[in-house]
């Protein structure tokens, strides 16, 4: 089909391409491209301005009302609107497509319709994208949160990742200064706080590690329980794990979960008379629990969507990593919250200046231990090849690639349920 279409535009140079049209999967679709003229002003249009013949495709995993989902769709949006991307006419979106073939196909009908850059925002997408990519060689298919693309032989396929771990670490100053100002009240002698992971993956490992650490630099005492639910988005799980969480004496609950349940399960027990408090990810969770809400963790996508069109429309190489963090805006934290400890404001604004400025290492390993040792050399992470990781006494997340790889189990935290 493909190949019958480009013959029959360069024959006639008066047929458009037509738009991708709706999937029954629930997808939701742009109007029709730009079409293609043979007219001396549309070809001088097309010159001056080559962002005008771009379309693009986003897979996602859920819809709007998933928090990870709605940065990625609100990321690619922004970005677009920034490089004068159309969204209504040059930008499809696909909602609620699965790990599975499902998004083999969705990537099929995007390519078929003449997106020349696809994008899918969750890691089991990865596969399948691949897929596409082998068999749509003249198509650039980004998976966001991937780790195959420098390995694959494919020039056509990318990587992108934030560094969200940097705005983990810093949510986990707050709920750190949240947990010291319980202490020294004496409002609570446990620092014992729990965590609501989906996967077992490095990326929840990476992201849960360095909330806790975060947390250990305000108060070094602190322990953490995680628990799966086996979902990205399982609102009913989430809160259900959550309440569990809160069962075994855990007073703070942060989560690598995208949706409102564990939020909304610590309003309720907060609501009820419970010291305990939230710490969510993707969306401001003031909303659906405005007293227990400290902060969330945060990605700003349209920082790495931008990036990566600019370098397409512009016909330039797009590299199979590409991540960035706060030093670029691409990663933050949400308001803080009425309950936040006094003085949340001033560590905040600390442990942003020295990530930015490079003297605070999130993974520095002379303030975590692995059975009871301070690493100096780690190569056994999944897919890296046998590349040091460590690089004086900082293990380098996101550097040898986009996705995070830091998949160690550091002492003070237990997995409650990895299987």
């Amino acid at each position: 089909m493909k190949k019958f279409l480009a013959l029959l535009l360069a024959g006639l140079m008066t047929m458009s391409l037509a738009a991708c049209g709706s999937s029954s999967s629930g997808s939701s679709a742009a109007s029709s491209a730009p079409a293609a003229s043979g007219s001396a002003s549309s070809a001088a249009a097309s010159t001056a301005d080559p962002a005008a013949d771009v379309k693009v495709g986003l897979i996602c995993v859920h819809d709007i009302q998933s928090g990870y989902d709605a940065a990625h769709i609100e990321g690619l949006t922004e970005a677009c609107k920034e490089l004068g991307i159309d969204v209504d006419s040059q930008v499809v979106f696909k909602y609620n497509i699965g790990e599975d073939e499902t998004c083999y196909d969705m990537a099929v009908e995007l390519a078929e319709d003449g997106c020349g850059i696809i994008f899918s925002d969750s890691y089991g997408h990865q596969t399948y994208m691949q897929q596409a990519a082998e068999d749509y060689p003249d198509v650039t298919f980004v998976a966001c949160t991937g780790d195959q693309a420098a390995g694959s032989g494919l020039d056509n396929l990318k990587n992108i990742f934030t560094n969200v771990y940097e705005s983990r670490y810093v949510s986990g100053i707050v709920a750190g200064m949240k947990l010291k100002e319980l202490m020294d009240a004496g409002t609570v002698t446990d620092p014992y706080i729990g965590y609501v992971g989906a996967y077992p993956y490095a990326e929840v490992v990476s992201g849960y590690t360095a909330f806790f650490l975060g947390v250990q630099s305000i108060v070094p005492e602190a322990h953490m329980d995680v628990q799966y639910t086996g979902s990205w988005y399982d609102p009913v799980a989430e809160n259900e794990t959550a309440k569990a969480l809160m069962a075994k004496g855990c007073v703070i609950i942060g989560q690598h979960a995208d949706s409102t349940g564990a939020p909304s399960a610590v309003q309720e027990a907060f609501d009820g008379g419970a010291v305990v408090y939230s710490v969510g990810y993707n969306i401001d969770m003031l909303s659906v629990a405005p007293q227990a809400a400290l902060t969330s963790a945060q990605n700003n996508w349209s920082v790495l969507y931008k990036a990566t069109l600019e370098k397409f429309i512009n016909g330039e190489e797009i590299p199979a990593d590409y991540a960035t963090g706060a030093k670029d805006g691409a990663v933050m934290i949400s308001a803080l919250g009425e309950s936040c400890a006094e003085g949340t404001q001033e560590a905040v604004d600390a442990a942003w200046a020295g990530i930015k400025d490079g003297s605070l290492n999130v993974f520095d390993c002379a303030n975590f231990t692995v059975g009871g040792e301070h690493l100096t050399s780690y190569t056994d992470s999944y897919g890296m090849n046998g590349a040091e990781c460590i690089k004086d006494g900082i293990f380098e997340e996101s550097v040898i690639r986009s996705a995070p790889y830091f998949d160690l189990r550091i002492d003070g935290i237990t997995e409650l349920n990895n299987n």
